[in-house]
């Protein structure tokens, strides 16, 4: 079954304990933390102080995905600060063999993502070495952009290569998800669904994340 990761990007800072405690109580098992640097993206986002925080407050699967450039730099920062999978961007450093590495010494997931006009087949190098691949649906850096469709063709290559070669790695999406879309995205292989300001702006946190669950529910 599909698991919904909800991407604090989109949450409101001010209620931050408040909405993470909801989510919680509707025990969903991952959160996705969206970090930027306005280097490698244009916008600048949280970083490892809150995650820090939200470790103390949640016992979900923290998502951490890394928009930075060079990220090598602080690979074990985020790591000490309670991050259980450290997502990088294929296009964001030349060292991508000795980060999964450290990644996976340190105890924590490697995961590999690619941005929407980025070809899947230049990351089949490091497919072995990951836990998962994040398929970016939109550009990254902003929340509440519309879903790219020709996203779901990188996602079902995904799902066949790694059924061809029997590897083991998670496929996630992020970008413009929503009730309308959420069946087609799992149906194309998704495993693992970020759903930000579907989830946090939609009106009741707690009623709309119950209607992705259930959604999802669905598709076991």
């Amino acid at each position: 079954m599909a698991i919904l990761s909800p991407s604090l990007l989109s949450a409101d800072f001010a209620r931050l304990g408040e909405q993470i405690d909801i989510l919680n109580k509707k025990q969903v098992k991952y959160l996705h933390f969206d970090v930027m640097d306005g280097i490698f993206v244009p916008n600048i986002s949280i970083g490892i102080p809150v995650l820090q925080s939200v470790r103390k407050i949640t016992d979900s699967v923290l998502d951490v995905h890394l928009m930075i450039t060079k990220p090598e730099r602080y690979i074990k920062a985020f790591s000490d600060a309670g991050a259980d999978i450290i997502n990088i961007h294929y296009e964001a450093t030349d060292c991508h063999s000795e980060i999964f590495k450290q990644i996976r010494d340190l105890g924590k997931s490697p995961a590999i993502t690619i941005k929407p006009k980025t070809d899947w087949t230049e990351i089949i190098p490091f497919l072995p070495q990951v836990d998962m691949v994040l398929v970016m649906s939109v550009e990254p850096g902003f929340g509440g952009q519309s879903f790219i469709e020709s996203s779901l063709d990188a996602v079902k290559s995904l799902a066949e290569y790694r059924s061809a070669n029997n590897l083991n790695y998670t496929i996630e999406i992020d970008g413009g998800i929503n009730l309308d879309n959420v069946t087609r995205v799992i149906d194309a292989g998704v495993d693992v669904v970020v759903a930000g300001s579907s989830v946090f702006s939609k009106g009741d946190l707690a009623e709309q994340t119950d209607k992705f669950l259930a959604l999802i529910d669905k598709r076991k």
